[in-house]
């Protein structure tokens, strides 16, 4: 790496450090040549100061999102209505039309509970560290250590495995479109995972060559991201035939031969629950967002919402046209959306038209989603929590971004791809890690913020707050987290095979036994939680 000297002569967006960067006894004992500090142009408002004080955290990264960019960050990111077309196999398997209505339903309704609660604790601590911090900061004191490291993997395994899932969405959709054109392609596991490593290296050359104009570049995608679907809806609407509305809202299936149709309806709903997970990736990018306090919950809040209406607009729009599931469910791509494009246009070209759009949006989540999972690592390693971590935490002069992080999220993505030549089962189960580890932080994190309510201690002042319904809108959350939580780890359908199995719960235990284990052996040792660096009496 060059030295601080090389890396700023004639850079003014970076000042050098002194042997210990201090401020009013808030220290860093993290080695200078980690990082250099960023000019004071870049270190945002008067608040985003105090906060990073408060924090006991140096300003090393650019602040360069306003309120629109870091919105469409979000908003593409979770690329809502996308998911819903790519994961609608498993919708009409459990619950059908009328499942995936009320799910999404009862998804959406979850979801305004649960963003209310990460956008008053992402305004209490705007960091990149997210539930992991602020389960150190609000979690009884007996506990706060471990269960902060166990939160820390949790983001850290559950973001990289993210990275892979959208990829391979994007990656086997452009197989499923290639068997569409060609009915004698047959589809290989390999090709696939080329597709996915294409997919990741584009991803990465964006998020290094471009990481200056990124708020730029997701200001406008989240125009793509809303004209894009209109320019899907409006060719189903005027082309495809029409359920009528009790076989498109309330006609319910129970394909996965479950015991109960209630069931069905909640592993269908998971669905759903995959479309609107992950709004806390505007917290780990929040040490780059201006007046990020304030900036942070309006953006999650209004996230939530825009993804909301395209992901309703998107599901009468299928509950009304798909008016033959078993047709689209047969289909040989692979996709059921591919097919019943299809069936709607009888049109190769149209298809490639509107499934392309779909592709370029997962990609472009993909740019999102590899800038999250890299700050998040970033975070987590600069509080010394994951092997490597000298390594890992350090931003290159001149760069603005955790770099080295950037390249473990590519490493991570090829690696993890590569399993899926060997074995899609193992894959599968990799990818749905995310949603049990995303969960599980809401859980643990939201659960801390809510027995600091209980223990009747004072919160400290907020931007944001939720006042006298802060616990209600807690309690409610949990609620509803705890039942996704439970009902994530089972399989789409019975009988139960080893192919057919969610080996979810094997890698979620794994993770946290393996967690666990370098934590009693070494991490207890090497990791500094938050709270310890951290001062609120500035």
């Amino acid at each position: 790496m060059r030295s601080p000297d090389s890396a700023t002569k004639g850079n003014e967006d970076y000042i050098k450090p002194t042997t210990k960067i201090s401020t009013e006894g808030v220290s860093s004992d993290v080695p200078t040549h980690d990082f250099e500090i960023v000019a004071d142009k870049w270190q945002g408002t008067t608040a985003d100061k105090h906060d990073m004080l408060m924090l006991g955290r140096s300003q090393v990264l650019r602040r360069n999102f306003n309120f629109i960019s870091i919105l469409g960050f979000a908003a593409v990111l979770i690329c809502t209505w996308e998911i819903l077309f790519a994961n609608l196999l498993f919708a009409l398997t459990d619950g059908g039309t009328g499942g995936l209505f009320w799910g999404y339903t009862v998804t959406v309704v979850a979801s305004i509970f649960i963003y209310l609660s990460i956008a008053e604790m992402a305004s209490l601590s705007p960091t990149a560290g997210g539930q992991y911090h602020w389960v150190s900061e609000f979690s009884p004191g007996c506990c706060q250590k471990y269960l902060s490291y166990i939160t820390g993997w949790l983001l850290a395994t559950g973001w990289q495995g993210s990275v892979v899932g959208l990829s391979f969405l994007a990656g086997t959709i452009i197989q499923g479109l290639v068997a569409l054109n060609h009915p004698s392609y047959v589809p290989q596991r390999w090709h696939g995972t080329l597709l996915v490593i294409a997919v990741v290296t584009f991803c990465i050359f964006f998020n290094t060559s471009f990481a200056r104009k990124l708020p730029l570049v997701e200001g406008c995608l989240v125009v793509v991201h809303i004209l894009g679907l209109f320019a899907i809806m409006i060719p189903l609407w005027i082309l495809a035939p029409r359920n009528d509305s009790y076989t498109a809202l309330l006609q319910f299936t129970n394909g996965g031969n479950w015991d109960t149709m209630g069931v069905a309806f909640m592993i269908g709903l998971l669905t759903s629950l995959g479309s609107m997970l992950g709004f806390d990736c505007a917290v780990h990018m929040a040490e780059e967002v201006k007046d990020a306090s304030t900036t942070l919950p309006h953006a999650i809040i209004w996230g939530v919402a825009l993804n909301a209406i395209l992901g309703f607009i998107t599901i009468f729009t299928l509950c009304f046209t798909i008016t033959d599931p078993e047709a689209v469910l047969n289909g040989s791509t692979g996709y059921p959306f591919i097919q019943h494009f299809y069936n709607v246009t009888r049109s190769y070209a149209g298809t490639d038209v509107l499934t392309a759009i779909i592709i370029i949006t997962l990609v472009s989540a993909v740019i999102s989603e590899i800038a999250t999972a890299s700050r998040q690592i970033w975070a987590f390693a600069r509080d010394n929590g994951l092997p490597f971590s000298p390594f890992l935490r350090r931003v290159k002069p001149g760069w603005n971004i955790p770099l080295n992080a950037v390249w473990v999220s590519f490493g991570s993505g090829v690696a993890i791809s590569l399993i899926n030549i060997g074995s899609a089962v193992a894959l599968n189960a990799i990818i749905s890690l995310t949603i049990s580890a995303l969960l599980a932080s809401y859980i643990i994190s939201i659960g801390c913020f809510l027995s600091k309510r209980l223990r009747d201690e004072p919160l400290p002042s907020s931007r944001f707050s939720l006042g006298r319904y802060g616990m209600t809108i807690n309690i409610i959350a949990l609620v509803f987290l705890i039942s996704f939580f439970v009902f994530c780890f089972f399989p789409t359908a019975r009988p139960v095979t080893a192919q057919t199995m969610n080996w979810n719960i094997a890698m979620f235990g794994g993770i946290a036994l393996f967690a666990t284990a370098y934590y009693v052996v070494i991490g207890h040792k090497q990791y500094r939680p938050p709270i310890d660096i951290q001062n609120r009496n500035i």
